[in-house]
């Protein structure tokens, strides 16, 4: 929808950011990923690349941790493991300074149109998933 009408916004009110992180975390429950969901909600919201990244992150990380925390207790997850985490976190720092770099190239419109088109694709793979 966003992609078509470029001009809808959704302003960034109280109510519409529960609404918004509501689904995207009901369907996170039933689905395993909410992900799309959020970035619908960002990319509606209209801000600017650096917010939205920031945001997200802000978000994932929360959700990670929360994760990390109810695997960890639920026996999926042990101390051995840790090694992993840690190198899953200097990973992410480097992808996090590459992506500055990458993002900092980009314009804001091409930026938003990426993130739509990505939202569509990942919306087009889940739909043929599901019929087949």
């Amino acid at each position: 929808m966003f992609l078509i009408a470029q001009n809808v916004k959704i302003k960034p009110t109280h109510t519409n950011s529960i609404i918004g992180g509501s689904i995207s975390g009901f369907v996170a429950g039933l689905l395993g990923t909410g992900g799309t969901i959020r970035g619908m909600t960002l990319a509606a919201f209209n801000l600017n690349k650096d917010v939205f990244i920031a945001t997200s992150a802000f978000i994932d990380f929360g959700v990670d941790l929360s994760r990390g925390i109810v695997y960890f207790s639920n026996g999926y997850m042990h101390w051995h493991d840790m090694k992993f985490v840690l190198i899953l976190i200097a990973v992410s720092i480097v992808g996090t300074y590459i992506g500055k770099k990458v993002l900092d190239r980009v314009s804001e419109t091409t930026f938003k149109r990426i993130v739509l088109f990505v939202i569509l694709g990942i919306g087009i793979v889940t739909l043929l998933q599901q019929i087949l």
